[in-house]
């Protein structure tokens, strides 16, 4: 029965992935990155003011809610810490549901 329950809990998590699995179209989202403005604090490697891409990667790594997660953070404008103090994070410069998937999937891939 226990094992029941955790086979269940591990497929419902896969869909959740497969849900966002998906090819990237890096260009469209290395557009998309740079009309927003998203350089000035992040890039793919190193830390800037923001995370670097491959941090944030790293930091979701193995959440079953990573892409979610991080969807959410680009388009609501979250409060966050920049050099100590609260600051509104800017959303994406688009509020089609693909791009924003996109860029997601391209951060996740770092």
């Amino acid at each position: 029965m226990k094992a029941s329950f955790k086979l269940a809990g591990v497929l419902g998590m896969l869909a959740c992935s497969a849900a966002w699995a998906a090819d990237v179209d890096k260009a469209a989202a290395e557009s998309l990155i740079k009309q927003s403005g998203c350089g000035k604090c992040h890039s793919v490697s190193a830390k800037k003011v923001g995370p670097s891409y491959k941090d944030t990667a790293a930091r979701l790594k193995g959440k079953p809610d990573a892409a979610d997660e991080l969807y959410k953070h680009l388009t609501t404008n979250p409060t966050v810490k920049v050099d100590g103090a609260d600051e509104k994070h800017p959303s994406l410069k688009s509020t089609n549901e693909a791009d924003v998937k996109n860029v997601v999937n391209y951060i996740l891939a770092q």
